[in-house]
């Protein structure tokens, strides 16, 4: 599993011209799911991600997470983030898991996320997408499950 995340002060998503997820103050999680990823990678993305120390403290040091903070997110499922471009001008997404697989690891970590007490937007699984936001410092920072086990 594969995230990029973004420290926001406003973040939201539109489908076809109408908003479906919008949050404040947060993070904007691009989630890809991978062919060999498990509910194991959802878990350790959560625990991950929660309590990621990416929010400034009162001297200005990231030294706070998402959790202390009480920021939310906002969850955009991203199957690209498993394009591979090694190889010629088109990107394979041979290892990014099949649609179905993928809605279920995407529905299971916002539901995890959830259960952190976290607020949670997302957007629309397989659905062309508009991203809005206005990334906050900025930072930008990518997690990959891959290696955590």
């Amino acid at each position: 599993m594969r995230a990029v995340i973004q420290r926001v002060k406003e973040s939201k998503v539109q489908v076809k011209g109408r908003t479906v997820g919008s949050i404040g103050k947060g993070l904007l999680i691009l989630l890809g799911v991978g062919e060999g990823d498990s509910e194991k990678d959802c878990e350790y993305m959560t625990r991950k991600i929660a309590h990621l120390r990416v929010f400034p403290d009162e001297k200005g040091f990231m030294n706070l997470s998402l959790k202390e903070t009480g920021g939310a997110a906002l969850v955009v499922s991203q199957f690209t983030l498993w394009g591979d471009c090694r190889k010629g001008r088109r990107p394979s997404f041979a290892h990014a898991a099949r649609p179905e697989k993928a809605k279920k690891l995407y529905e299971h970590f916002i539901w995890l996320l959830s259960e952190e007490e976290i607020p949670v937007a997302s957007g629309q699984f397989q659905e062309m997408m508009d991203v809005y936001l206005v990334n906050d410092g900025p930072v930008t920072l990518m997690v990959d499950s891959s290696k955590a086990f």
